[in-house]
C-alpha cells in the first residue's frame, strides 16, 4: 500500500468521464501505447498516451466511456503531448483493464 493521504490531497484530484473519440497507433513510445483523443464535454478533447494495446484494439475502445486525471501538468512522450492520464488497473500480468462508469453519463462529468 502507497503512503496515507488526507481526504484534501484526494480533493486535489479532477478525475472526470469522457468518450475516447478517436485511436491511433503511437510507434515511436516504448511500450505498446495507443494516441487517443477524449471528449471531456464542456472541458474540450483532450490527447492521452495509454499503454493499453494488450487488452483493447482501436475498434474495441473508439465511443467507450473512460475515466482520466485531467488536471496533471501535460507530459511530453516522445513527439506527443499527454494532457491527461486515464485510469486502469494493473492485472497479475502486468495488462491495464481500464476504468469506466458502468452506465453512460455526460461527458465532463467529475468522479466523487
Amino acid at each position: 500500500m502507497k503512503d496515507e493521504i488526507t481526504f484534501d490531497d484526494f480533493l486535489k484530484l479532477d478525475i472526470r468521464v469522457g468518450t475516447i473519440i478517436e485511436v491511433n497507433d503511437f510507434p515511436k513510445a516504448r511500450k505498446p501505447a495507443y494516441q487517443l483523443s477524449i471528449d471531456f464535454g464542456s472541458l474540450g478533447i483532450k490527447k492521452s498516451s495509454a499503454q493499453i494495446t494488450d487488452l483493447y484494439t482501436k475498434e474495441d475502445l473508439l465511443q467507450k466511456q473512460v475515466s482520466a486525471i485531467v488536471n496533471f501538468k501535460p507530459r511530453q512522450i516522445a513527439n506527443f503531448k499527454s494532457e491527461v492520464l486515464v485510469l486502469g488497473v494493473y492485472t497479475d500480468d502486468d495488462k491495464v483493464v481500464l476504468l469506466k462508469p458502468s452506465k453512460t453519463i455526460k461527458n465532463g462529468e467529475q468522479v466523487s
